[in-house]
């Protein structure tokens, strides 16, 4: 990477900074992802200012005036707000150079989160935007509280952060303001630049420059408003009406409405004075929580029985305690089962009293490779009435007719889905120690009933192929054979086809990761994610094969993987090479894995569900190594991954017959 004109990235600037990449650029500068080499090359934002002013003297005055106005920056201190470190002052090709140096933070934007879940036909949910409001608003109620408006306010400016899923205010417009300042000092042209983005910013701020806290709580309702309805501001709002108009496209619950509609009012005056007075309306106690919403996900997340037929890691997979353990199977990998740690346990066997009865129930009416079977007389339709009862309330029945008719257009097995929802929903309420009746008394209990069963068709509907959702009630461990030759033929392993499911299983089903659940219900998932997958490897979109040309020695690889998505590098390469890799990724977020190519009890691997980013060594096997990096977080990942081999050959030893890949 060469910074516009600055030189080769290897160089440090001020003795300190390594430039990684530009990761923007506008009318104020450039922007860069740098790292800090006196900080163990913890990483940074560099933010250079370069004035638009046409000579030295002008120059040499911004430069002072920028300097002196830029000490309001270093008073910010808040965990959501990225901390500015210093401004850095240095020379390169005999003129200075002015760059703000602040902390950078990992993670999504809400702007591309947004764009994944329109990608997947979704939007925000109500639950999960009033938890963007709530954890948002106690920030801006500090830069009010110190005189200081942020001024750009809208979902590309705020980041999901990796660590802990805190909203963090990125772009801090007192920045594009100080260098306004002193750009309209310097250049004398009398002409204001206004700043703020449009749609986004109030009326005033745009025509004016007028900025008060209410401009920024304007900005943060339209933010809220592009989140639940997918739309942008333009669309959302009527400039011949002059009034937003996003209940065409949603509907939320009344208070939340009012209170969006009083932060979007055109009048400064009736609008909220203070973010405060936002969070005091928005807890009040009859305020409408939409329902099935838990820790940020948009469905809930029922807790059932992560790998089918082989333990996890419990660096790879931590589930919260409390799900009660399914029916166990004896692993068929050569894995060890976890322990899962005293505190899981613990609370899994006080939930395990009250209901391994309707576990074991449920469990024995399923057989992934047959039909349901049904002890006691019990059938699914009993369990779940058909929606043509005549009991059932004229709501009741369309809301089961609506739901027939969606499993129909998804072409899921009706038995596979009553198998699957009675399995999440007697977990989910253990204490219900019996079938549904079709009594006015359960009418509440089959609507849970029903939402849990659109749940698992959303799930299906965002990540399973068509194909795949055929085959759900039907997949069995011939399947797993099955594609395990498959694959093989490609020199990857069952082991990496495992990583690629388990970490969306574990994305999807996060509470289920330290259980077996091979053959329960809700396996059959797992299932198909794996069956995609494998057509993922070998369409060649998941599986990537590294090679060295002539003379070269290593290789920086670059992509992008969803939440709980995964990719297979496979490199042939020779015993006795000295091997070295570094991935390029936030601590915590990934889980990595190095296979060889003939695994056994003394090197089974060389690293597996690993938190690691780097390992080097000298290479104990010839033939096809497996590289497996998944995303085990909940936002989308950019990641760099370097491999360097010495003494690269260009005729690697012939790789082992694909029959001896596990």
């Amino acid at each position: 990477m060469v910074m516009g004109g600055t030189g080769n990235s290897n160089n440090l600037l001020g003795s300190r900074y390594r430039i990684l990449r530009e990761l923007g650029r506008g009318g104020f500068g450039y922007t860069y992802l740098a790292e800090d080499v006196n900080r163990f090359n913890e990483l940074c934002v560099l933010k250079e200012f370069l004035p638009q002013v046409n000579d030295n003297e002008a120059l040499r005055k911004a430069k002072q005036l920028f300097e002196r106005e830029a000490d309001v920056l270093y008073q910010l201190n808040h965990p959501q707000i990225p901390k500015f470190r210093e401004l850095l002052r240095v020379q390169d090709r005999g003129r200075g150079r002015l760059f703000l140096v602040q902390d950078y933070v990992e993670g999504p934007t809400y702007q591309e989160l947004l764009e994944t879940r329109l990608n997947a036909g979704n939007r925000f949910a109500e639950s999960e935007v009033m938890q963007l409001l709530r954890q948002i608003l106690p920030v801006l109620s500090y830069l009010h509280s110190i005189g200081v408006i942020h001024r750009d306010i809208a979902p590309d400016n705020l980041i999901s952060r990796n660590t802990d899923g805190l909203p963090v205010l990125i772009d801090f417009g007192g920045v594009k303001q100080l260098v306004t300042a002193v750009q309209q000092q310097v250049s004398h042209d009398g002409v204001p630049t206004r700043l703020g983005k449009a749609g986004y910013a109030p009326a005033e701020q745009m025509e004016s420059g007028q900025v008060s806290p209410s401009a920024d709580l304007y900005a943060l309702a339209v933010t809220a408003l592009v989140l639940l309805t997918g739309q942008t501001p333009d669309v959302l709002y009527d400039r011949y009406t002059q009034r937003w108009r996003w209940q065409d496209y949603v509907s939320i619950s009344p208070r939340l409405a009012t209170v969006l509609e009083r932060m979007l009012a055109p009048r400064v005056g009736d609008r909220y004075s203070s973010a405060t007075a936002v969070a005091k309306a928005l807890s009040s106690p009859d305020l409408y929580t939409a329902p099935g919403y838990a820790n940020g996900n948009s469905y809930s997340e029922p807790t059932v029985a992560v790998a089918p037929g082989r333990g996890s890691d419990p660096s790879t997979m931590v589930a919260p305690p409390g799900p009660p353990p399914a029916p166990v199977k004896p692993s068929k990998q050569s894995r060890p089962n976890p322990t899962g740690g005293c505190f899981q346990a613990f609370f899994g066997l006080l939930l395990l009293i009250g209901s391994i009865g309707l576990v074991w129930w449920i469990a024995t009416r399923w057989e992934p490779d047959g039909p349901i079977t049904n002890p006691e007389g019990n059938t699914p339709e009993e369990t779940q009435p058909e929606d043509t009862n005549p009991t059932f309330s004229p709501e009741e029945q369309a809301r089961k007719a609506k739901l027939r008719q969606r499993r129909e257009r998804l072409q899921v097995d009706e038995r596979y889905l009553v198998a699957v929802t009675d399995q999440l929903f007697y977990i989910q309420f253990p204490e219900i120690q019996r079938p549904l009746s079709d009594d006015p008394a359960d009418a509440e209990l089959r609507a849970e009933w029903d939402s849990i069963a659109n749940e698992v068709l959303d799930v299906l509907e965002a990540e399973l192929s068509a194909q795949a959702r055929q085959r759900l009630g039907s997949y069995g461990a011939s399947d797993r054979d099955q594609w395990r030759q498959r694959v093989n033929q490609l020199y990857v392993s069952s082991r990496a086809l495992y990583d690629l499911a388990d970490a969306k299983f574990a994305y999807l089903y996060p509470q289920t990761a330290q259980q077996n659940f091979i053959d329960q219900p809700i396996g059959q998932i797992w299932h198909g994610l794996a069956d995609d997958r494998v057509r993922g490897i070998e369409s060649g979109d998941l599986l990537e094969e590294i090679r060295f040309a002539s003379g070269e020695f290593s290789q920086s690889l670059r992509d992008r993987l969803g939440p709980g998505e995964g990719r297979i590098y496979i490199l042939n390469l020779s015993e006795g090479q000295l091997m070295r890799l570094n991935l390029q990724a936030a601590p915590g977020t990934t889980r990595l894995s190095i296979y060889v190519p003939s695994p056994n009890d003394s090197v089974p691997f060389l690293l597996e569900d690993s938190s690691d980013r780097t390992w080097s060594g000298t290479l104990p096997q010839s033939g096809y190594y497996e590289i497996t990096v998944v995303n085990i977080q909940t936002a989308a990942l950019n990641y760099a991954l370097d491999v360097s081999v010495d003494n690269v050959t260009s005729t690697p030893s012939e790789p082992a017959p694909a029959e001896d890949k596990n």
